[in-house]
């Protein structure tokens, strides 16, 4: 699978406590500064892929809409249920950001 890289790093982030789940606290993550990256499920309803896009560029963090990864398998990847989270480490949010959108392996320079 294309994202297995992402998915695992997710999981790595989210063993580490850098996660924030859902849309309340993935927006008090935004407002405290801590956020890095924003991400959103697929199959998360448009009004709130909009909402937390909207608060990301307000930040002037990156959003990024997860194509082929719906909400069971983000929620599965991470532990718990969720459509939308944010990465509050830059070391991983690039690493993220890296193996997603290249398929890449996250170490590859």
């Amino acid at each position: 699978m294309q994202n297995s890289k992402a998915l695992a790093l997710l999981g790595m982030a989210s063993k580490a406590g850098k996660l924030s789940y859902g849309m309340d606290a993935a927006l008090k993550a935004l407002k405290g500064g801590k956020a890095r990256l924003v991400t959103a499920a697929c199959d998360v309803s448009p009004k709130s892929r909009k909402e937390a896009a909207f608060f990301a560029n307000k930040g002037s963090v990156e959003f990024l809409t997860l194509e082929g990864l719906d909400i069971k398998t983000l929620s599965a990847a991470v532990g718990r249920r969720c459509g939308i989270l944010t990465i509050n480490d830059s070391g991983f949010a690039d690493a993220f950001v890296k193996a997603y959108t290249r398929g890449g392996n996250a170490n590859d320079e």
